[in-house]
């Protein structure tokens, strides 16, 4: 059956795209499985007010499954959101104006390649972050990715393979987890509106689980190529999502993607 529908309802066919990936079959995964070892109140609600946990060596343990918090996705659409200043140079400017009159056309999702840095950190779909002294594994239930996060002291790397997600280092800053990025190709887009990254893109990121439930998060932009000085971004973080898994979510180059346009 062919399937129709008004795309500016959704923003951009990448937005409906995203939808229909979390329409899935409730066989298809674990139904409330309580998650072990997490606080809970006298009725057996996750208590997602209460103290962050640690790591046996005292640092903040970020493990588990996290969800943006961003419920209406304004800064996974638009870093720019709520009049926040992105000092774009001239030419990108121009092609972010392009990319957002387009309706978003062109993202990479459209070919099933991935998000990147800080468009994964405001994907509406859950993550879940795997914590050792020496290494983050971010899991991203969308397109089945993964991000590394070392923490074993090295150094970024002088990127010769630039990649959509780059390469990544964090340190500890008191209960802030701090990571430097950089490696990004020029083809992926900060968000769905279309900011550009280049080779030279430099992201920072600032995490601090602020409590049991919450993670606040803060986004910092380097790039000497597309904007005119650094920016920052303070994101809406993310919420952790109890008694739950994360699912699989295959991307298929979108073969019903002619079908959402109704032609």
């Amino acid at each position: 059956m062919k399937l129709e529908v008004k795309v500016h309802r959704f923003g951009s066919i990448s937005a409906f795209l995203v939808l229909l990936s979390t329409m899935v079959p409730l066989s298809a995964q674990w139904l409330r499985y309580p998650t072990p070892g997490i606080p809970r109140t006298p009725g057996g609600k996750p208590n997602l007010t209460a103290p962050a946990p640690r790591t046996p060596d005292g640092k903040p343990d970020l493990s588990g499954i996290w969800a943006s918090a961003d419920g209406n996705g304004k800064y996974f659409q638009d870093l720019g959101a709520d009049g926040v200043e992105i000092p774009m140079l001239p030419w990108a400017k121009a092609l972010y104006n392009e990319r957002k009159g387009n309706l978003q056309k062109g993202h990479p999702s459209e070919r099933c390649l991935t998000h990147g840095v800080t468009d994964f950190d405001t994907h509406p779909t859950p993550r879940r972050i795997v914590q050792t002294p020496g290494i983050i594994a971010i899991l991203f239930e969308s397109y089945n990715h993964y991000r590394q996060i070392f923490l074993d002291g090295r150094p970024l790397p002088q990127p010769s393979q630039p990649s959509y997600l780059g390469y990544s280092v964090g340190k500890w800053e008191g209960d802030t987890l701090v990571v430097d990025t950089n490696g990004l190709n020029d083809q992926g887009w900060l968000d769905m509106n279309g900011h550009p990254q280049t080779e030279t893109t430099h992201v920072t990121e600032r995490f601090r689980r602020r409590n049991f439930g919450h993670i606040d998060l803060q986004v910092t932009i380097d790039d000497p190529k597309a904007y005119s000085k650094p920016w920052t971004v303070a994101l809406a973080g993310w919420d952790f999502l109890a008694d739950e898994e994360l699912i699989e979510s295959i991307c298929e180059n979108e073969k019903d993607a002619v079908h959402l346009v109704g032609k």
